[in-house]
């Protein structure tokens, strides 16, 4: 079992029962999914760019990237509806973890300056997302074989109800959150 995961049933369910007043501990919010999604605005100039996104992010996640395309037409991006412009990778479970792990301790420190991620960030509905400058801080990417550096959004989803609840959750877990 992931050291993140044990952690969240060990000392995150019964803090979050003592703050919130839980009945049961399936009332506890937790985290459903991650979603890692790059942007490729240059894909339509070069479709090369979003083959090396689509690795990129394959490396990163373990997972195989999905490309997402355009839903609407947009002449001032030069962008038409169906253009393949960026790609996305949903993590449940173990790897879930397993990546929100990585990101935590040796990803999000990695940052220049890092002084924490914003605890704005959260959408009103109890979900976090994450943007990241460049990809080079994950530990899988070989910095000299990366030809553009490209940012990130990561989007934590949970089944927090507030984004109160939320920000105990990820605060818990060990976000490194802004002061």
């Amino acid at each position: 079992m992931n050291r993140l995961r044990e952690k969240y049933i060990k000392e995150v369910v019964p803090s979050l029962i003592e703050k919130h007043g839980y009945k049961t501990p399936m009332l506890v919010p937790k985290i459903e999914k991650i979603v890692v999604n790059m942007g490729v605005g240059d894909a339509t100039v070069n479709s090369k760019n979003l083959e090396n996104a689509v690795k990129e992010l394959e490396k990163i996640t373990g997972l195989k990237a999905v490309e997402t395309t355009a839903k609407k037409s947009i002449a001032s991006f030069k962008v038409r509806e169906g253009h393949k412009i960026g790609c996305k990778v949903t993590l449940r479970g173990e790897r879930m973890y397993n990546f929100l792990d990585k990101l935590i301790s040796i990803s999000l420190p990695r940052v220049r300056d890092f002084r924490g991620v914003s605890p704005k960030s959260f959408d009103g509905r109890g979900n976090y997302t994450i943007g990241i400058k460049e990809q080079i801080i994950f530990p899988e990417i070989n910095f000299d074989e990366v030809e553009k550096v490209r940012g990130m959004d990561i989007v934590i989803v949970t089944t927090a109800k507030t984004d109160e609840e939320a920000f105990d959750l990820l605060k818990e877990l060990g976000v490194p959150f802004r002061k």
